[in-house]
Order: structure tokens, then C-alpha cells, then sequence
């Protein structure tokens, strides 16, 4: 019973559930982080993106169990390798579905569209998109910018347009960035077997990737520093007054939000240099939870950025 229990728990994959916490963006930035009744709603909305993301990774993996068999890793995933048969996953899939869609309906309407939305892309890349070169990337951060959208349509609150940029440019670097993983990974266990494995990959290289995450990786810190310059931080403001004396100017005043470019461009070398050093960027989220120095560097941006919206305010 126990072991069953734990492949279930496997066929979830609640580590991917790191990823829902892109709904948060939207309340910590316009300074509701507090508020009650909309914090409510967004974790209602974090609830809803686990079981439906959960649900979305079961039905991948009954769409891909064949050639999961022959990746060096995934064959030991539950459905791969036996430990749970397609049926009872189906059924969980359906069940983690429909409480989702529940779930979204007492957020907002706007939120269950979106959740909607959601579904149907994740679905359609694990029929098909995932095997376009190019449209698989694109697809796949689309998921990451939907859960940021998701924040705020569930909490009401509009996100900065460069925050909205940011968030593209980071998605696409995560994206490119898991498929080069994927890429080398393939190349070094599996040769020739690269296109049954995934079609995708076949029509990709190396060097053409490396050029896609230069890309986007500047693109994000470029979004992400504009976005820290215009932005106007709201929130719980508290006088420092002893500390910033009127006197001083008022852009060094306003600013504050500046300070966490640094933590940001560190955090962006640091993935790229996991990712290439241990060649796993096929999981992001295995990256952020196991690497002490980008988990250190994750946690310092977000005590910045919530003392400076929330206590020294603009």
C-alpha cells in the first residue's frame, strides 16, 4: 500500500508544483501580498494549477510511454515502468481535471478561461506541439506566462508591462534551456535514438540553442532592470527618515527596487552554469530546489523585494 501510495505520489510529480508559484507575481508586486480575501483567491488559483498541471503530466505520460521506455531516465517513471498501469492513472488524471476546473470556477470567471485555455495548450503539446521545432519551445513557455497571467486574473491586479516582458523572456530562457538539456542528455546515452525519443530535438543543435539562451538571457535581465527603474512600488510604507534624510535626492528614494537586479543576474550565471556544468536544465525545478547557491540566491530576491514594496515603499 505504502509503495503504491509513493509511485502515485511519483506520477504527480509535486516538485514540478514549484512552477504554480508564478500566480504570486501578481499580489507581490502591486502590493496586495496581505490582503486577505485576494490572497485567498491566488492560493485557490495555486491549488487549481497543481492538480490540472498534475493531471496535464499524467496524460503525457500515457502519450509518451512508449518512448519513455527508451530515455535513459524517464523509463523509470510509474507509468514506463510498470509500477502503475495506464488505467488508474487515466482515472486520476480525470479526477485531478475536473477538480481543477471546480476549483477555478469559485475564483473568478476570467480565471477559469484562462484555466481552460491552460488545459488545452498542455494538452495539444503533449499530443503534437512538442514534436514542432520551435513551436514546442514557444508552447511550452506559453504555460510558464499563462500562470503569471493567472495571478491576475484571479486577484484582479494588473502586472507591469515590463514585468509582463520579463516573465516572456525568462519562460523562453527556461524553455530553451530545458531543451538543450534534453539535447545533450540524448546525445550522450542515446545517439541515433534522439528523434524517436523526441521528434524535436532532431532539428536542433547545440550551438543554435547556446545562441537562443544568450538571447534571452539578456532579454531578461534588460526587461527585468526596466522593469525595477519604472516600476512605483506600493505597499505598506514605512519612515526611514533617521536613514534617508529629505535631503537626499528623490530618485535615490524611489529606487530601491534596483538593489534586486543584482540577486537576479547572479541567479541567471548561476542556472546557466548548473545547467551546463551537470547538463540539468531538463529540470528546472530539480536545479532550484538542489543547488543551495540558486536556492540562497531565490530567497535574498524575495526578502528584498517584499522589505522594499512593503516597508520602504515610494
Amino acid at each position: 500500500m505504502k509503495k503504491k501510495l509513493y509511485n502515485i505520489i511519483r506520477l504527480l510529480r509535486p516538485r514540478q508544483w514549484i512552477k504554480n508559484f508564478a500566480i504570486f507575481p501578481a499580489i507581490l508586486f502591486t502590493g496586495q501580498l496581505f490582503e486577505i480575501l485576494v490572497l485567498q483567491k491566488i492560493i485557490l488559483g495555486f491549488i487549481t494549477f497543481c492538480f490540472l498541471s498534475s493531471a496535464i503530466y499524467i496524460i503525457n505520460d500515457i502519450f509518451d510511454i512508449k518512448k519513455d521506455k527508451l530515455h535513459p531516465f524517464k523509463k523509470y517513471r510509474p507509468l514506463a515502468h510498470g509500477d502503475i498501469s495506464i488505467p488508474t492513472g487515466l482515472i486520476i488524471a480525470v479526477i485531478l481535471g475536473v477538480a481543477s476546473l471546480i476549483i477555478s470556477h469559485y475564483v473568478t470567471p476570467a480565471f477559469f478561461i484562462l484555466i481552460i485555455v491552460f488545459a488545452i495548450l498542455q494538452v495539444a503539446y503533449s499530443m503534437f506541439l512538442k514534436n514542432i521545432a520551435l513551436i514546442d519551445i514557444l508552447a511550452l513557455a506559453a504555460g510558464y506566462i499563462l500562470r503569471v497571467y493567472g495571478g491576475e486574473f484571479a486577484s484582479g491586479f494588473h502586472i507591469s508591462v515590463w514585468l509582463l516582458l520579463t516573465t516572456i523572456s525568462i519562460s523562453l530562457f527556461i524553455a530553451v534551456g530545458k531543451r538543450r538539456s534534453e539535447l545533450a542528455l540524448i546525445s550522450q546515452h542515446l545517439e541515433s535514438k534522439a528523434y524517436s525519443t523526441r521528434q524535436a530535438l532532431s532539428h536542433y543543435s547545440e550551438k543554435l540553442l547556446d545562441l537562443y539562451l544568450s538571447v534571452f538571457a539578456t532579454s531578461t535581465f534588460i526587461s527585468y532592470s526596466l522593469f525595477t527603474f519604472l516600476e512605483n512600488p506600493q505597499g505598506f510604507k514605512i519612515s526611514f527618515g533617521l536613514f534617508l534624510p529629505d535631503f537626499l535626492p528623490a530618485f535615490f528614494q524611489r529606487k530601491w527596487l534596483m538593489i534586486t537586479i543584482i540577486p537576479v543576474v547572479y541567479g541567471i550565471m548561476r542556472y546557466m552554469q548548473v545547467m551546463y556544468e551537470k547538463q540539468e536544465g531538463e529540470n528546472p525545478e530539480r536545479i532550484l530546489i538542489e543547488d543551495k547557491q540558486l536556492l540562497t540566491t531565490v530567497i535574498i530576491w524575495l526578502f528584498l523585494v517584499i522589505g522594499i514594496i512593503y516597508a520602504i515603499g515610494s
